[in-house]
């Protein structure tokens, strides 16, 4: 395996830290997080990345839309959940319903993936110019969901 060095620079431009990732198959978040450091030109300054994930969570809200609206491969069925009828876990994954039905079709998948990608090229973008580690972030919210387990469904 190689090792692969990234500078992560903060919002004036200054070394902040550099990042040493073994190369793999897999992509890891230190690896994108100091791609996305490395890449964030435009919307370097704060203000302009919090509008920026603004922007492209609505893209992902609208894209999800025109799937149900334009292409029709899924189709929203909502009504009230029953959640006073259940009492586990395992009755909650059998009659909490997500509302969608159908699957996404090729298109619409990559269209989707390819806006949710950049979404978290800004949020991403967000942790490196707060100097907030995304894996640490990723591991802390883990680590709170393995925790509070059933209790985290707020």
């Amino acid at each position: 395996m190689e090792i692969s060095e990234f500078i992560i620079y903060n919002s004036d431009n200054k070394l902040k830290r550099r990042v040493n990732v073994l190369s793999s198959n897999q992509q890891t978040l230190d690896h994108f997080q100091a791609q996305v450091s490395e890449l964030l030109l435009r919307h370097r300054s704060l203000l302009d990345i919090l509008s920026k994930i603004d922007q492209t969570s609505a893209a992902v809200n609208r894209s999800v839309t025109k799937s149900v609206t334009d292409c029709g491969c899924i189709s929203i069925h909502a009504s009230k959940q029953p959640f006073e009828l259940v009492s586990s876990i395992e009755q909650a994954n059998e009659k909490i319903s997500n509302h969608v039905s159908g699957t996404l079709c090729e298109q619409c998948h990559e269209y989707i993936q390819t806006q949710l990608g950049k979404n978290l090229f800004y949020l991403t973008a967000l942790c490196s110019q707060l100097d907030i580690n995304l894996q640490d972030v990723v591991n802390k919210e883990t680590d709170r969901c393995t925790t509070l387990g059933l209790f985290n469904l707020t």
